[in-house]
């Protein structure tokens, strides 16, 4: 390619970009997202990416680059036996590149193009992370790298030890303890050990860091942000790392007391274990089920209670602009604050000293509904193409939604239709609430007239 045509083609590519991010963010957005599943759909599809030296089907190759990039964990295959360390590698790889988040992704295409962020580029990045002010959107994008390889690289010099205690040579236990800090931070579920994380069920030295690192990913650059800004000065928190630290306690607090409250008497699980052991597993559990992924016991053992609460959890997730999935904690919050308003017959929504805008609350609904929907419609699809029962269906259906990985082993038996299926809803559930909301958060239409109110019989 000659020095001109070379620059005709990044005239053109630049130009796209900016129409790109100027009219329609979100369908960026996807469309950067779509396009690194698919580098890593064929990456794993080679056979070096395989212990066999075989080429990988695609259903199962695109279901583990899905899985990966999105930050869930669902697995159809054993990532320790099946996957070469090519493999490994790349889906380590896919899960740190998913981890940084749809939107920057697209944000840092654009920078990457225009050699700046732009007036629209900005309005992008800072709905996507819920910046309060422009100006922080370049810091903000360092912080999340910066951030994102400390907390990493100290959860790694955390384990790493412990695992050479443990036996393994110092190769092994480095890339252990790297895998699983770039796993845990980035709510992904990914473990390199066959037999998961059972061997260290009483093992506090790795379940601590890996709790740590679930919980702080879940909360949310746009937190973390505000927490090394200020500190433990409460006042000078903004009001949505308020509403996500607390809903965040809350959800983990109940989240351990009830499941260890179902699961203590259940042999299947830890009913034989002792008293400490016990709130071990109920602590490590409420972490996991909103989003982390990582499972001491077997989802299967179960009891049908417990599951229940599992799903509630999942679906709940963690923070906005976080690793982790779900419809959001922000999101809870706003509906619940929503309804003790209307109980108390207030007119606005108020938090912590502010008043909640009516358009917030308009996302906020529209992206638990989206959820519902994508739920129920893939469940349905489910249920026709297996025999299973509902409950199973639904369990695995909202794990996929949610991006938490959790499972009772359906994803492995499944046909190829199923992945796909599970696959599709993995990719909707990262994207399309946060994609909605920044589209319905960014659009703003001006009426230049009102219809006559009239109050429809709600309830």
């Amino acid at each position: 390619m000659n020095p001109r045509s070379e620059r005709s083609f990044l005239s053109a590519a630049r130009e796209f970009v900016d129409n790109m991010v100027s009219g329609r963010p979100a369908r960026l957005a996807l469309t950067v997202f779509a396009l690194v599943i698919l580098l890593f759909t064929a990456l794993l599809s080679l056979p070096v990416a395989s212990t066999s030296g075989e080429a990988t089907p695609l259903h199962d190759a695109l279901f583990t680059a899905v899985s990966a990039v999105c930050v869930t964990g669902l697995t159809v295959v054993s990532t320790a036996t099946y996957w070469s360390t090519f493999g490994q590698v790349l889906i380590l790889i896919a899960i740190q590149v998913g981890g940084l988040g749809i939107l920057t992704l697209a944000s840092l295409l654009a920078l990457a193009v225009n050699k700046r962020l732009g007036v629209r580029g900005k309005l992008l990045a800072q709905e996507s992370m819920n910046t309060g002010r422009l100006g922080e959107v370049g810091h903000l994008l360092r912080i999340v790298f910066s951030t994102a390889v400390v907390i990493e690289l100290a959860l790694a010099a955390a384990m790493a030890p412990r695992f050479m205690i443990l036996g393994e040579s110092f190769g092994q236990a480095i890339w252990h303890a790297v895998f699983y800090s770039i796993s845990a931070f980035n709510n992904a579920g990914f473990t390199p050990h066959s037999d998961g994380l059972v061997p260290y069920e009483e093992d506090l030295w790795i379940l601590v860091p890996l709790m740590l690192g679930v919980f702080i990913g879940s909360l949310g650059f746009p937190v973390i942000m505000v927490l090394l800004r200020t500190r433990h000065r409460l006042s000078k928190w903004n009001l949505h790392t308020k509403l996500t630290v607390l809903v965040s306690l809350i959800l983990l607090v109940v989240g351990a007391v009830v499941w260890g409250a179902f699961e203590w008497f259940n042999t299947r699980t830890i009913a034989d274990l002792s008293f400490s052991d016990k709130i071990i597993h109920a602590l490590f559990a409420s972490v996991m089920t909103r989003s982390g992924g990582f499972n001491l016991v077997s989802m299967s053992d179960l009891d049908s209670s417990t599951l229940l609460v599992t799903d509630m959890l999942m679906f709940a997730g963690g923070g906005s602009a976080s690793t982790a999935g779900g419809i959001k904690v922000t999101t809870i919050a706003v509906l619940f604050l929503a309804v003790v308003a209307e109980a108390r017959g207030d007119s606005d929504v108020r938090a912590f000293g502010r008043t909640i805008p009516q358009s917030a609350m308009r996302v906020a609904i529209s992206v638990t509904i989206l959820g519902a929907t994508l739920v129920s419609v893939a469940t349905l699809a489910l249920l026709v193409i297996t025999n299973e029962t509902l409950q199973p269906v639904l369990f695995e259906v909202i794990s996929a939604f949610a991006t938490v990985g959790l499972s009772t082993g359906l994803s492995e038996v499944l046909p190829p239709s199923g992945k796909y299926v599970l696959s599709l809803l993995m990719f909707a559930g990262r994207v399309g609430t946060i994609t909605l909301a920044a589209a319905l958060a960014v659009r703003q239409r001006n009426t230049l007239y009102h219809y006559p109110e009239e109050r429809p019989i709600i309830g």
